[in-house]
Parts: structure tokens; sequence; C-alpha cells
């Protein structure tokens, strides 16, 4: 891909305000800011173009949150240039991207044999590419009035949102949790009610952390157990709202919300949900794809057992063509893709994400130097 006009900016981090549903950011921050309250400023640069104009993206509701800061940081530091993504899920956001109505698709997980090939010829006979630039620790999150310290086995928490287990003072959840005043009250399981990547990866952790306990795959819940509610933000709110529910939803959805975040015991004991014990899983991370084409190898991770580690991460794509792209969207999406890499900051961590470092992020770089 070649940029006609360039010239080097010090990236810097901006403060994002939140919002909902389709999100058009534009630069409501200067690009001297110096990074915002609890962000960094970075002392590294990219060469990025000149060019303005809407980047388009759909897809995943579980970075929402993350697209509002980076979209704010790319405005800053690209002028004229504006993010509109639409957290429609990842279902939506493969479809969009497949047919060339987006220029980038959000997904929390990777395009199916099929997908990839209808992907390439939308992308000009080259392939697409998954980078996991957005990694955020799913959480169990529960409302339940008089307990704030819950611990969970993977085996408890598949019983539960099979229906095995329907009351709170269950034997199987005393036994995890002695000493704890559990009220004799039913679960209230609270799911994704549309297609979803986030249902997709909690499903294939249950699976395979259980052993096959849990039987279920893809993206759509089982509706047998429970109700459902639309995105992340609805089981969210819907928990938030209904005391003994219990979901299974990104991190910063729950802790927005002020919800109870369960302590799962992965095989080695109860674990607390925190960067570190999340970052302690993803430095094992290995990829299956080839090459640039990242795609975490998510049944290794979600099989994880180590101590203080916790590998229930969502590792979400954003699913963009290695090469096709006109000259000036090329520009836009990689222009904004390295405005992702160099805003992996304090705020995004205080949103609910994990900020990237060391090979992973590497990697990461490597790929978007690569794109054409």
């Amino acid at each position: 891909m070649k940029i006609s006009t360039t010239r080097r900016r010090t990236l810097t981090t901006a403060a994002a305000t939140v919002a909902a549903g389709s999100l058009v950011l534009t630069g409501c921050s200067n690009s001297n800011s110096g990074g915002g309250e609890g962000g960094t400023a970075s002392e590294s640069s990219y060469e990025l173009s000149d060019t303005q104009g809407e980047l388009r993206g759909e897809g995943a509701s579980s970075q929402q949150k993350a697209m509002e800061q980076f979209g704010v940081s790319y405005s800053s530091s690209v002028p004229g240039a504006v993010l509109a993504y639409n957290a429609t899920g990842s279902g939506a956001g493969q479809k969009q991207f497949i047919a060339n109505q987006v220029d980038f698709g959000g997904s929390d997980s990777p395009l199916d044999e099929e997908q990839a090939a209808a992907a390439a010829k939308r992308c000009e006979d080259n392939p697409a590419w998954h980078l996991p630039m957005v990694v955020g620790p799913v959480a169990v999150a529960f409302h339940l009035d008089g307990v704030d310290d819950l611990n969970l086995s993977v085996d408890t928490v598949a019983k539960i949102f099979k229906g095995d287990i329907r009351n709170w003072n269950d034997e199987a959840i005393a036994a995890e949790n002695e000493g704890v005043d559990l009220p004799d009250q039913p679960i209230d399981v609270l799911y994704r009610a549309e297609e979803s990547g986030t249902s997709d990866n909690f499903q294939s952790f249950l699976k395979t952390a259980t052993d096959g306990l849990w039987e279920d795959e893809g993206k759509t819940f089982p509706t047998r157990v429970g109700s459902g509610a639309q995105g992340s933000s609805g089981v969210a709110d819907q928990v938030k709202a209904t005391n003994g529910s219990i979901t299974y939803v990104e991190s910063g959805f729950a802790t927005a919300n002020d919800l109870g975040i369960a302590n799962l015991d992965f095989g080695a004991g109860p674990t607390e949900l925190n960067a570190e014990t999340v970052n302690k899983a993803l430095d094992q991370v290995a990829f299956s794809g080839e090459g640039n084409d990242l795609v975490v190898d998510s049944e290794a991770l979600f099989a994880m057992k180590e101590e203080g580690a916790y590998p229930l991460a969502l590792t979400t794509y954003e699913i963009v063509c290695s090469a096709g792209y006109d000259e000036e969207t090329g520009a836009r999406v990689k222009d904004f893709l390295h405005t992702v890499l160099d805003n992996q900051n304090d705020q995004l961590e205080e949103a609910g994400y994990i900020p990237l470092s060391g090979s992973f992020k590497e990697k990461l770089e490597t790929a978007v130097d690569a794109l054409q």
C-alpha cells in the first residue's frame, strides 16, 4: 500500500467519552493532550498518513469501550479522520466485512473456512488477517444481595448454566464457599440473546475446561435455561437490575455496573480476575494461524490450569484485508491500527481490558507493518 503523503507524528492517548450503539468518534481532544488522566503518552512514533475521512468498522460489542478510546486517539493523531464503529455483535461484524460494507470487522471468533474464502474474495484475492488487538477477560458476574465474594469451580459454573444447579444454596456452591451465608434463592441465568463471539468463546471454554461436561458450542447460547438479553451491555444491565442473577460478560461491563465477579477455580484454587492473573495466562499464548494471521490457540489457553493464571480471556480480532484495499482505505486502516498499538495504557485497563505488551504486542506490530 502506497501512501502519497506522510509525516512523522507522535501519538498520544486521549480520554474517551462513553457512548452506546453506533459509535462515530471524532477528535474531541487535541493531539497534545499528553494522555489524559490515568493514561500515559507514548514516546514512540509511526509514519502516519494524512488521510482524512471515515473508517468504518462493525462487530463485537465486547470491544465497544476500547473502540471508544481508540477512536478518540485516532482522530487526535490524524486530524480529519474519524472512526465509525457499530457494536452489533461478532456475527454481524464478520458478515458486513465479507460483504464489503465495512473496512474491518470486529469479532471474538475467527472466520471459519468458508467465511475465510469469501473474505479473501472481498480482499481482491488476498487473505484476510485476524489481529487480536483487544484482549478482555470474561467475568462470571453475579448480583446476590449479601454476598460480595464468591468462589466457583469451572464444573460448578457449567452446571449452573446447564440448569443442573438451580439454587444459590446448592451443596456444590456451599462446599466452595465455606462460611458464606448463601440464600435459599433460585439462580436467574442471563445469556446473550443474539449470535455472539462471547458466547462462542465462553462455551468453548466450558467444553475445554470441564473435559466435556459442557457439550454445547457455537455463537448461539442454548435457551433451555434462563433468559437472554441483547449485547454485553444488555446482560450486564439485566444482572444489575436482578437480585439472584448470573451471567458471563467482559469484565469492563461487570465493573462498570458494580457487579460481583466470581473467583474461578480452573484446577489450582480460586483465582481472582485482575491484570496480573490474566497476563500470566497471556504470557503462554500460542497462535494457530499462519504468518501474520494471528489466530490465538484458544483451546490451549482455555485448558490452562496453572496456579495464579486466569485463562478465561477473550481475544477480540480486527479482521482486515492483508492487501486489496483502495489506497485511501488502506491508509486509514493502517493508521488506526498503529494508533491502537500506541495506546495500550492505564485508561484501557480501567475500562476492563488488558494493555498489550511483550512478544504478543510485537507480533501485532509486525503484522500491521506488513499490511499492503
